[in-house]
């Protein structure tokens, strides 16, 4: 499987739903859609990790497969607002590197018997 940039993830699921006359949901529905699939993920999480197992009846779906649901609706969300995520990645980014640089603790270098990194 190839790598792809997001501006080309955008483009696909773009020419993906291009070819329907529905189009994007509105931005209500659209969080609504994400809000589902984040219900699911979290389910998905619970089952892994928390105090809830799956049932016999219950179909067996990955983490993987919940967080690509999510990434395609936020996407599709995304582009529905003419959201470059790229740009959107790219400014949450600087802020994490400026305004909250100083905010977590950082993991010091480890040094060899000579002292150095």
């Amino acid at each position: 499987m190839t790598q792809k940039t997001m501006k080309e993830m955008q483009k696909e699921v773009d020419q993906y739903i291009s070819q329907f006359k529905e189009g994007y949901f509105s931005p209500l529905a659209m969080l609504a859609r994400m809000t589902e699939e984040l219900g699911e993920l979290s389910r998905e999480v619970n089952h892994y990790y928390g105090e809830k197992p799956k049932k016999n009846t219950e179909k067996e779906n990955t983490m993987e497969e919940e967080m690509g649901d999510v990434l395609f609706v936020l996407i599709c969300f995304a582009n529905s607002l003419n959201i470059d995520l790229q740009e959107a990645h790219d400014r949450v980014m600087h802020k994490f590197q400026t305004r909250d640089k100083d905010r977590w603790t950082r993991i010091e270098p480890e040094l060899d018997a000579e002292g150095e990194e």
